[in-house]
C-alpha cells in the first residue's frame, strides 16, 4: 500500500505526541464520538470510546476538551465519563470547566428575542417536537424524515428565518440532519483559538469532528495541529486526515493513549 500524505501527517503527529510536554485532544460529539440518533437524548458514544477517553485523561498528560453545538450539560450526561472533561457547549458560548464552574457569554437581548420568535414560529407550524432551543440558537431537526418532507420543511422555515438572520446578524446554517439559526459571532473556532493560546506554541493539539460546523475549527488549528475528519464517507474538508468510525476512531484514540504514556 502506498504511503499517503494523510498517513504521513498522522504518523508525524503521533511521533510528536511521544515527546510533547503538553497535548490537547479536542473532540466534537454528535457524529464524531457518537453515531447520529433520531432520539437525540439517546445518542450515546460508540462502545469503547468512554473507556479510552477516561484512560487518556487518567494518563495525566492530555487535556481532553469536548467542543459541541449541544449545551455542555447534555454532553456530560451522554458521554458518561467522570470526572468529566472540559466542555465548550453551544458553539463556544458555554465553557464548563472540570471544577464545575460554567461560563456563559452574554447574548444581546434583541438577538435572544429574535431566537425566541424563531422558536415560537416553529410551534405555530406544529414543529415543536422537531425544535431544539439552545443557548444562543434554535435548531430544527429532521433526521429520519422522508426527503420530500425535509425539502418542504427546509423551504418553509428558511422563509421565516431568513429575515431574522439578516436583521439581527444571525447565522443560518445547514448541519447534518437539520437547520440552525444561531449567534454569528461565536463558533467552535473560538474554543480552538482559546485553548491553543492557553496551551502554548509547543503543545501537540488535534481536533476531531465530522460536520460543516467543525470546518472553522479545522482551519483555526492550522498550521501545526492535526485536523481529523471523522465520518463514514469522505467529503471536501479543511482537515488533513480522514478516519471512519468506529474502528478507525478507536484505533486513533488507542494510539494517542500509547503515545502519551511514553512521555517521560
Amino acid at each position: 500500500m502506498p504511503v499517503t500524505t494523510e498517513m504521513m501527517d498522522r504518523e508525524q503527529f503521533l511521533a510528536q505526541l511521544t515527546s510533547a510536554r503538553s497535548a490537547a485532544l479536542l473532540l466534537d460529539y454528535d457524529g464524531t464520538l457518537a453515531p447520529f440518533c433520531v432520539e437525540r437524548d439517546r445518542a450515546t458514544p460508540y462502545p469503547g470510546v468512554p473507556r479510552l477517553l477516561k484512560e487518556i485523561m487518567n494518563a495525566g498528560s492530555t487535556r481532553v476538551v469536548m467542543v459541541t453545538g449541544r449545551p455542555a450539560g447534555e454532553v456530560v450526561r451522554l458521554l458518561d465519563v467522570y470526572p468529566y472533561p472540559e466542555v465548550w457547549g453551544a458553539y463556544g458560548l458555554q465553557r464548563l470547566r472540570t471544577n464545575g464552574t460554567c461560563e456563559m457569554a452574554v447574548v444581546n437581548s434583541d438577538v435572544q428575542q429574535a431566537l425566541t420568535a424563531a422558536t415560537a414560529w416553529l410551534e405555530q407550524l406544529g414543529l415543536r417536537h422537531l425544535a431544539e432551543p439552545k443557548p444562543g440558537s434554535v435548531a430544527l431537526h429532521w433526521r429520519g424524515l422522508p426527503e420530500s418532507t425535509v425539502v418542504e420543511l427546509r423551504s418553509k422555515v428558511m422563509l421565516l428565518w431568513m429575515p431574522l438572520s439578516v436583521r439581527f446578524n444571525l447565522a443560518l446554517l445547514d448541519f447534518d440532519g437539520g437547520l440552525e439559526l444561531r449567534v454569528a459571532d461565536r463558533s467552535k473556532s473560538d474554543a480552538v483559538r482559546t485553548i491553543r493560546a492557553e496551551m502554548g506554541e509547543d503543545a501537540a493539539i488535534a481536533y476531531l469532528g465530522d460536520d460543516q460546523t467543525d470546518e472553522e475549527a479545522f482551519a483555526e488549528l492550522q498550521p501545526g495541529g492535526l485536523a481529523v475528519l471523522v465520518r463514514p464517507e469522505w467529503r471536501p474538508t479543511a482537515a488533513s486526515l480522514w478516519i471512519k468510525p468506529p474502528a478507525e476512531l478507536l484505533d486513533f484514540l488507542s494510539r494517542w493513549l500509547r503515545a502519551r504514556r511514553m512521555v517521560g
